[in-house]
């Protein structure tokens, strides 16, 4: 092997290694796969809850002709899946920064991921305080219809509402605990049935009404901008140009596509065929959005009241539901249930904007441009906490200053939103002329010889610059704060990036010890060279390694290989793209799998050392133990549950095993207490050598016996020998007969 960036290997920097000591690092995460129905789940509790605060930001920058705009952005989604779709089948590894930085360059790459940051930072508080804002429209509403004095102050609700919420997050995700695809998938089924009932009722009202029209027509002349949404183009000749207008008022409208950059989150834990699941992933997502928030907001135009629809602009929805025809109770239930629904998917999206950011900032500084600082585990769950308090402290900033202002927050938004979709578009679009290794291209290409023009590519990158540059002269507030966030990133990057460049020069002076690494595309015994029946060992924290000195002592090496592994656990927010090798192995690790050589030295026997990534790390464990075909898994006790508890979670991640599922013993290991056993699968009893020759011999030895002969099978000799085993336990020969089992278990081990 040779050596990893031109670093010594583990041998020549301490020779007095054992010689089978290596590091192995897989390159391909284990994931809990999922289909493209929870894919698309997930991905939907972040696009879809847009439906609740699109149309009113919409309405007041451009006017009446918003619903439009809003469909026209809901089929330009089906283009931007495209670049998604394009950008994953090419796998580029280490993120959404090494896309940038490789395709253009590391300064567009930090200007990328500063525009994505602010993307994730501003999605939790427009969705929190959006959420805030109905329940408190709907407290005062219920408290008019009950003739109470009991009034809320809608904007102060939102940002009490707000703050509570983006503090329950921060907690949960420093402990790690994250929303699973199965409760995502739960609320997008609750969502659906709003979405249905509204679709239904809706077309029924104007039906019983009769007098409806549609909302005026997408055209310049009737558009009607406010001072905010023109920004700076006011009073100058570009506010002539009808062209011009129709793009700033779609600019306004591109807020409905927010969150589509879940997309490209869910595809690594899409299961197999990977591209064409995330094909029918992205295509559930554009159609539902469309049905959904599209059609929504049409309605809300065509059915509440021109005079009373202003009063409902941070909760149209709520507006809607109010206004639909039939009685006043069965109304103000639906609207209970729209509520319910709303604060069940826009508070969802503060969690998955805290992941998102937090994967975002370790791939980051995983590829060396943030401070090792932010990447300190914690020490009881072991999550990159200081990077999630960032995030919180970040968004509640911004909740409180916004003073619950949805339209104000919705303008900032859509500052991130459009810069992170351009850049990532140009990303792949220079990708395009340097790779040929796309298992999907966006449409609509033109060849000419042996040059392909991606023309539908290019259509829509140009799109989306054009949007863009009209929302930073048209969104002035969001102009001003969207380029001091992304400024203060950007210049977070820029020393990080200086002061690691520099602690790794001094690392290089003082010559540390590097392991050698070889990458593999799987876990493979040949890389491994262990032995089918080998010791999987899991370790995390460096100073808690009881259960692995156990293991070294007492297992049996002409028996059983061991293989000490570790997760490289990721989120679900950073599993856009896999980790780069050097990325695999960090400081973290290199300290780690030190102090397992240590013990192993101390010991005098050899281990072998494995990496592998992976976003559930029981998941992971199992994974790699049936890839080994391991005979036990071994782990110690952990901080956060109990040994039954983690017992029982490894046990069900070796349920979703696929068929057949291999069988192996969990041992968990305490310093305090005996080692607590669990079967997971069925076992055979396992016969070392030894065992086999004899069980042969004495089969030899009784079908030479007259009426035996060749009938005899070994099965046979083994049902003899545990009955008599076991009359041997109920009679006077039981305290030899233990004795011998006493003698077996010490040979064993």
């Amino acid at each position: 092997m040779s050596s990893d960036s031109g670093q010594p290997s583990a041998k020549e920097a301490a020779p007095n290694l054992p010689s089978s000591t290596k590091v192995v690092v897989a390159t391909t995460v284990a994931l809990s796969f999922i289909s493209f129905w929870r894919g698309a789940a997930i991905v939907l509790s972040d696009l879809a809850s847009t439906m609740f605060y699109v149309g009113g930001i919409t309405e007041q920058a451009i006017g009446k002709s918003a619903p439009w705009f809003v469909l026209a952005v809901m089929l330009f989604s089906y283009a931007v899946r495209s670049i998604y779709l394009e950008s994953c089948s090419m796998f580029v590894r280490g993120g959404v920064y090494v896309v940038v930085r490789d395709s253009i360059g590391p300064t567009m790459a930090k200007l990328s991921v500063s525009a994505l940051v602010v993307d994730y930072v501003l999605t939790g508080p427009i969705s929190v305080v959006s959420a805030g804002q109905y329940l408190g429209h709907l407290f005062n509403e219920i408290s008019e219809l009950t003739h109470q004095s009991f009034h809320v102050d809608p904007n102060t609700f939102a940002v009490f509402f707000g703050i509570v919420v983006t503090l329950y997050f921060w907690w949960t995700n420093v402990k790690g605990i994250h929303e699973s695809s199965g409760k995502a998938l739960r609320i997008m089924q609750i969502t659906t049935v709003m979405v249905i009932a509204l679709l239904i009722w809706c077309p029924l009202t104007l039906l019983i009404r009769g007098n409806w029209q549609l909302p005026p027509a997408p055209s310049p002349q009737n558009l009607h901008f406010n001072h905010e949404s023109l920004g700076w183009l006011q009073g100058t000749f570009w506010e002539q140009l009808p062209a011009v207008m129709m793009i700033v008022a779609f600019g306004h409208s591109l807020l409905a596509m927010s969150g589509f950059e879940t997309l490209a989150q869910v595809y690594r834990e899409i299961a197999s065929p990977k591209l064409p699941n995330l094909r029918r992933t992205a295509n559930i997502v554009c159609g539902y959005a469309l049905c959904s928030t599209g059609l929504i907001s049409l309605f809300a135009v065509m059915i509440i009241p021109d005079a009373v629809r202003p009063q409902y602009y941070n909760n149209l929805i709520g507006g809607l539901s109010m206004s639909l025809a039939g009685p006043q109770l069965l109304k103000l239930a639906f609207h209970i249930f729209v509520v319910i629904v709303g604060v069940l998917i826009l508070s969802g999206a503060v969690n998955t904007s805290i992941i998102g950011a937090n994967g975002v900032l370790n791939r980051v500084a995983e590829d060396g441009v943030l401070l090792d600082f932010f990447r300190k585990p914690h020490r009881t769950f072991g999550t990159t906490y200081r990077i999630i308090m960032l995030i919180s402290i970040l968004q509640i900033a911004t909740i409180a200053m916004s003073r619950g202002d949805v339209i104000l927050l919705g303008e900032a938004y859509a500052f991130g939103v459009v810069w992170s979709f351009f850049l990532k578009g140009m990303g792949v679009l220079a990708l395009r002329f340097q790779r040929n290794d796309q298992e999907y291209k966006t449409p609509f290409n033109l060849r000419m010889g042996s040059t392909e023009i991606p023309i539908g590519l290019i259509a829509t990158v140009l799109m989306l610059f054009l949007v863009a540059i009209a929302n930073l002269f048209t969104k002035q507030i969001a102009t001003y704060s969207g380029l001091s966030l992304t400024s203060f990133l950007f210049v977070i990057f820029l020393i990080s990036e200086r002061a690691n460049a520099a602690k790794r020069a001094l690392q290089k002076q003082k010559a540390l010890e590097e392991f050698n690494l070889e990458h593999q595309q799987d876990v493979a015994q040949d890389a491994l060279n262990a032995r089918p029946g080998c010791v999987l060992v899991s370790v995390r924290d460096y100073q808690r390694m009881d259960h692995l000195k156990r293991v070294l002592h007492k297992t049996n090496l002409r028996r059983h290989d061991i293989v000490v592994m570790t997760v490289r656990q990721l989120s679900t927010g950073a599993a856009e793209y896999g980790l780069r090798d050097d990325q695999l192995f960090s400081d973290y690790e290199k300290h780690l799998f030190s102090r397992v050589v240590e013990l192993a030295e101390k010991e005098g026997k050899p281990v072998e050392l494995l990496v592998v990534p992976g976003v559930d790390p029981f998941d992971a464990m199992v994974q790699t133990a049936q890839k080994l075909q391991a005979t036990r898994l071994v782990t110690g006790v952990s901080l956060r549950m109990t040994s039954d508890e983690l017992a029982r979670r490894i046990g069900l991640a070796w349920e979703k095993l696929p068929e057949p599922r291999h069988a192996f013993s969990l041992e968990i290991i305490s310093p305090e207490r005996p080692s607590a056993y669990v079967n997971l699968g069925p076992h055979p009893p396992r016969l070392w050598p030894e065992d086999i020759d004899r069980l042969h011999d004495l089969w030899l030895q009784l079908t030479a016996e007259e009426g035996i002969g060749s009938n005899l099978h070994h099965r046979d000799v083994v049902g003899v020998a545990l009955r008599r085993l076991e009359r041997d336990l109920k009679e006077q020969q039981r305290t030899d007969a233990i004795a011998d089992v006493k003698r077996e278990m010490r040979n064993s081990t």
